[in-house]
Order: structure tokens, then C-alpha cells, then sequence
């Protein structure tokens, strides 16, 4: 099968100061993908550059989705290409509700104008799979949200947008267990879609535990120093990434 994302040999900067290094990696649809790795080893950057944030450099290398050049694309255009990336810690908009924010990004996504009734009733079913109740809607994005509510608004955003490809940037952390329940079935359910691919950016694996992974990558200072199967996670788990660290 032809990969959805193709890496190959990505070098990335930010500020001229090199902090990805001859990155590769390759996910087809259908497939869960797990990126590992220490603090600081720029696996949130990896997230930030496949989504096209300008903040950071591409030296080298190239990234294509679906066969086409992303380098050229913003990020406006690869989300309506069909990537998400969902923020490690989502920010606060005072003054846009989250259903307008909801409403004018799926309107952007899909090139299509949903009436508003029409995609309001859309978001019912997924508001209970998320144990959010509807008024959600109607308060600023974020705003006084918890970080578990902040982080469940996050998959429904997610959900929503029904892109291809979905980026997770440690969706999991600092969430108590009912949260960490709701957010893991919203994921699953996102993976129901055959086509749909998955990078999960993590530290934790609880919300692993739900899904079959295909693909672990471990990422220290900069470099993939390490891929296998699933049972990678187990390994990490219990010995921690020391072994890792010389590798790169």
C-alpha cells in the first residue's frame, strides 16, 4: 500500500540552531503510529513541522501527503488537505465560541457552507461519545475550560474535521482517568475509518491501550534512533529510554 505521509531525510531549524536530524518515516492509511522519546527530543517539533508551522526550517529532505510536495503548502492548505494536529496545550480565544470556531474551520476544511442547524445536530452524537455536554458550545474556546475539557474539545475538533491524517501531541497528559476513558473512545473511533492514519505524540501509553499499533518510533536529540513493533512499548515501559540514547 502507498503511504499516506512519506518523511525522508527531513533536517529542520529553528533560529539557524539544526534540531531535527535526517528524519524518516512512512504511514500508511489505516495505520496507528506511536513517536517516543525523552524530554526535549523534538517529537512535538517533528508534530509542528509536518503541519507547517513557520516557526521552523526545512534544510533538507521532503515531506509528501498523498503523493504531493507539502513543503510549498501553509497550513491553512494542509489542513484542507487533511491533516490535524492537536496542541499539547490547546490555547484560550476569548470571543470565538467553540461552535463558531468548530463551524467556520469544518466550513474551510470541506469547501462547503453547513447550515448551522444542520451541523449543530451533527455534534450531538459526538459530544456524548466525548461525555461533553452541548452547552460546550456556546462558551469561548477553551476559556475556563479544564485541561481534561481542553483536551476533550480537542478530539472533537478532530472528530469534526475527519481529516485523513490525525497528530496527537500528548493528548493524554495531566488527565484523570474518566477524561483519559472518554478521549481514548474518541480516538478509537476515529480509527474505525480504514483510511484514516494516526501519529500519536506521547509519554504516557494509556491511551494506547485501546488501539493496535503498527508502528513505534523513538526520537532522541533530534534523531530516530529506533522503530519496531508494539512491543516497544512494553520495553520503554519498563527499562526507560537510556539504551537509546548513544544511538543517534
Amino acid at each position: 500500500m502507498s503511504p499516506l505521509l512519506s518523511v525522508r531525510n527531513l533536517n529542520v531549524q529553528i533560529n539557524e540552531q539544526p534540531i531535527l536530524h535526517r528524519i524518516s518515516l512512512e504511514l500508511a492509511p489505516g495505520e496507528v503510529h506511536v513517536l517516543l522519546g525523552p524530554n526535549g527530543a523534538g517529537k512535538s517539533t517533528l508534530g509542528n513541522v509536518i503541519m507547517g508551522n513557520p516557526a521552523y526550517s526545512v534544510t533538507d529532505g521532503e515531506m509528501l501527503f498523498n503523493g504531493m510536495d507539502l513543503l510549498p503548502l501553509s497550513v491553512d492548505q494542509r489542513a484542507q488537505a487533511g491533516i490535524f494536529l492537536s496542541f499539547q496545550n490547546p490555547l484560550e480565544v476569548p470571543g470565538i465560541s467553540l461552535f463558531s470556531f468548530l463551524k467556520s474551520a469544518y466550513d474551510l476544511t470541506h469547501n462547503t457552507h453547513e447550515r448551522l442547524w444542520t451541523f449543530r445536530k451533527q455534534l450531538s452524537g459526538t459530544l456524548q461519545d466525548l461525555a461533553m455536554d452541548e452547552s460546550y458550545l456556546d462558551r469561548d474556546l477553551n476559556v475556563g475550560f479544564s485541561g481534561g475539557e481542553k483536551k476533550k474539545a480537542e478530539i472533537l475538533q478532530m472528530l469534526t474535521l475527519n481529516p485523513k491524517l490525525a497528530i496527537l501531541d500528548e493528548t493524554d497528559s495531566g488527565l484523570d482517568v474518566d477524561a483519559v476513558k472518554a478521549v481514548s473512545h474518541g480516538v478509537a473511533r476515529y480509527m474505525e475509518d480504514a483510511e484514516h492514519t494516526l501519529l500519536i505524540i506521547t509519554h504516557s501509553t494509556r491511551i494506547l491501550e485501546s488501539l493496535h499499533v503498527d508502528r513505534v518510533h523513538i526520537l532522541a536529540e533530534g534523531h530516530i534512533v529506533h522503530e519496531g513493533d508494539a512491543s516497544l512499548i512494553d520495553e520503554i515501559n519498563t527499562h526507560g529510554f537510556e539504551r537509546y540514547l548513544s544511538l543517534q
